[in-house]
């Protein structure tokens, strides 16, 4: 009787069990696997268990009679992109525990999967929103990207940009401010313990007035910054103009979160100096030109884009979105065409935030092992940089969270 009920047990916990997942085959597309590979036309990328089991051209890759295939003729494929510049800072976002799971999804959507980001790197939201949003998807209960975030940002006293102010009070949330260099120090470890993957500072905050821009002092930059680094965390600055552009890069920080069109040109020996120190730029050249200003010309700040890469420096695509409401990434495609090339424009969004933010060994690249973090578009951005924007189908894990026209 007990081998009869055990056998019944175990009968019941198989059933119970979730079926296996079935292989997906994206068939097809033409693939662009790394910004450096040849394409290959009429390709078969197989997926299994969430990660890429094969690679190669139609005939040479073995398709599970079982698995599901996805019809790409027509279609260019590429690695899931990263958006390394975006807010959690809408008025759900900003709240993810007040909103339904149907709520928070859509607003992913819009904002990231629908454009084909995979992972966004929030730059300055809340740690117990980001954390909240990233449990919901974890769970299975939101689709959405994978979520890196610097959490709360680092403001000098007295700087909260005046544009934040409104959302601070909206939501009533404690100030991001500096008190002293040591309680500096002593959130960034209190953030990273909570999950941070980065430090937000701003170098050069926007307050108005006859201040103008109010630029952090350079020990606290370089104490933030040291600390960031000693738990493994990249360092992101706010720069604005040509001062908070030198305290940045004289005290350890890693990343330029903004071209800073105040400054002016780079000239050559300049963005030589940027990457011999290894500082990335994120461009959002559409914010310039969204939001126009004779002091901030869209033009020079192409200029900073082509000068840092013609120097070796690396670019990383980001849009700024949550700070701004515009989520259409065309304009971005558009203008970084007149600084670097689509390939350059592919790794800005794949191979170099995998890299810097250590995942190039799982992900930005279509290959054996990788995980199935891909891209489908509807145009070839060889020909047009702003296919990037035309997305058919984004697929997470191997699995879609976005498709055009459901």
């Amino acid at each position: 009787m007990t081998w009869v009920r055990l056998l019944l047990a175990l009968a019941a916990l198989v059933a119970a069990m979730p079926a296996a997942a079935r292989d997906v085959a994206v068939v097809g597309a033409r693939l662009y696997a790394a910004p450096d590979a040849a394409a290959i036309d009429d390709s078969i990328v197989l997926i299994h268990d969430g990660r890429i089991a094969a690679v190669g051209r139609h005939g040479g890759v073995a398709v599970p009679d079982d698995a599901d295939r996805i019809d790409a003729r027509g279609k260019v494929l590429t690695a899931g992109f990263w958006n390394s510049h975006v807010h959690l800072t809408t008025d759900l976002l900003i709240a993810p525990d007040r909103a339904s799971d149907a709520a928070l999804g859509d607003a992913l959507a819009a904002m990231f999967t629908r454009w084909g980001f995979t992972t966004i790197f929030d730059l300055a939201s809340t740690m117990a929103g980001a954390n909240e949003i990233r449990s919901r998807i974890t769970d299975g209960r939101v689709a959405g990207p994978q979520i890196l975030t610097a959490g709360e940002p680092f403001y000098p006293t007295g700087g909260t940009p005046v544009y934040a102010r409104p959302i601070y009070a909206q939501h009533r949330l404690p100030s991001a401010e500096i008190r002293s260099t040591d309680e500096a120090v002593a959130r960034v470890d209190r953030q990273v313990g909570e999950g941070a993957d980065g430090i937000k500072l701003f170098t050069g905050a926007i307050v108005g007035g006859e201040t103008g821009v109010l630029v952090m002092p350079a020990a606290q930059v370089r104490a933030i910054a040291a600390e960031a680094h000693r738990h493994g965390r990249p360092v992101f600055a706010h720069p604005t103009n040509g001062a908070g552009v030198q305290v940045a890069v004289e005290n350890g920080v890693d990343i330029l979160a903004h071209s800073a069109p105040l400054m002016g040109a780079w000239p050559a020996d300049f963005a030589h100096d940027l990457a011999q120190r290894h500082v990335a730029l994120i461009p959002t050249l559409s914010l310039f030109e969204h939001y126009p200003a004779e002091a901030t010309p869209v033009a020079i700040a192409v200029q900073q884009v082509r000068a840092l890469a013609e120097a070796g420096g690396d670019i990383l695509f980001g849009t700024d979105a949550g700070f701004m409401d515009v989520y259409d990434t065309s304009a971005e495609y558009r203008l970084l065409a007149g600084a670097i090339d689509w390939r350059a424009i592919l790794a800005a969004l794949t191979t170099t935030p995998a890299r810097r933010f250590g995942q190039s060994g799982s992900r930005g690249r279509i290959a054996p092992g990788m995980v199935a973090d891909l891209v489908l578009l509807d145009g070839d951005p060889a020909r047009d940089t702003t296919a990037f924007a035309h997305v058919w189908m984004t697929l997470k894990d191997g699995r879609a969270i976005f498709r055009a026209g459901d």
